[in-house]
């Protein structure tokens, strides 16, 4: 389930971290004529469509220069989560827009990530005439539904460890891509923000079920003993942060309870209340309908 799930940051996120290792991953002879030491991540673009009055912008865009030149050029890459009509026609806008601001030859990629359709998703942008071809606009296209993730399996890189979750996965397979998933994140040896980065990106796309679960833990049992040790040092994290976000959602559903019965309380009040233990907020959970004023809370929380 990713009805909450911020698509964009995490992949922006994802990409920019591991930007040359994205490169590698998908289209390793951009490599050939890259020079790895000119990387420069650009700040977004946002463009203004003048007919609709919506406004769009860049998700990436790199500055790098060409191998023992003086030349530079641009990697544009749009991650979409959704299927959109016309999305080709917005590429080519992007792509004009980009071109007319930096004069620049521009290297355009989109990665799709959304579960379906599993059609393939379209790659140019054309306008046609019975007797003239004005224009046939293309760019790169990773369609995530369309990889199979066995196929990344031995592939020492970050962002196939993250990208796996999202690729072509039978529902019986969860479970194991995500256990191979962490496998192949551990043997990566990163520092831990970007273990966390990419841990977390596999935990958001790959949330698992009771059933699920025991088949996950299954799986860990399969791994050498160095790799299990270090895969269960992640999912502890995960639980720790899980039980952190569900105090979180705890006090922040006392205190609602306790703004609409009491109406609007001082900024310290609600500072004590957050600071409050678990248990001690279970309680007041229980006593707030039997408490009629903001003294009344007060009175009960010195008792405490």
């Amino acid at each position: 389930m990713t009805e909450n799930i911020d698509h964009d940051r995490l992949f922006k996120e994802l990409i920019s971290t591991f930007f040359l290792e994205f490169i590698e991953l998908f289209f390793p002879e951009i490599l050939k004529y890259l020079d790895t030491n000119s990387i420069i991540l650009l700040d977004k673009e946002i463009f203004t469509d003048v007919t609709a009055g919506d406004k769009y912008e860049t998700d990436l865009i790199a500055k790098v220069q060409f191998i023992g030149k003086p030349s530079y050029f641009l990697i544009h890459i749009e991650a979409e989560s959704g299927s959109r009509a016309k999305f080709n026609q917005r590429m080519f806008r992007y792509f004009a827009r980009l071109d007319e601001k930096f004069d620049l030859p521009i290297y355009p990629i989109v990665i799709f990530s959304y579960d379906s359709p599993k059609t393939i998703a379209v790659n140019n942008y054309q306008i046609n005439f019975p007797d003239f071809e004005v224009l046939k606009f293309s760019y790169r296209v990773i369609q995530l539904n369309q990889l199979n993730w066995r196929d990344f399996l031995n592939r020492q890189n970050p962002v196939a460890s993250a990208l796996m979750s999202k690729m072509n996965i039978l529902a019986a397979d969860r479970p194991k891509v995500k256990a191979e998933c962490l496998r192949l994140l551990v043997t990566l040896k990163l520092n831990p923000a970007k273990m966390q980065l990419i841990s977390g990106f596999i935990d958001s796309y790959l949330r698992l079920n009771q059933i699920e679960e025991e088949k996950f833990q299954t799986e860990l049992g399969s791994l050498i003993k160095e790799e299990k040790e270090e895969v269960m040092e992640i999912v502890t994290s995960w639980m720790e942060q899980g039980i952190e976000r569900g105090i979180e959602r705890e006090k922040d559903l006392i205190m609602r309870q306790i703004n609409r019965k009491l109406g609007k309380i001082e900024p310290e009040l609600e500072t004590q209340i957050r600071s409050l233990d678990l248990e001690i907020i279970e309680l007041l959970a229980e006593e707030i309908f039997d408490l009629s004023t903001v003294e009344d809370l007060q009175n009960w929380l010195d008792k405490i």
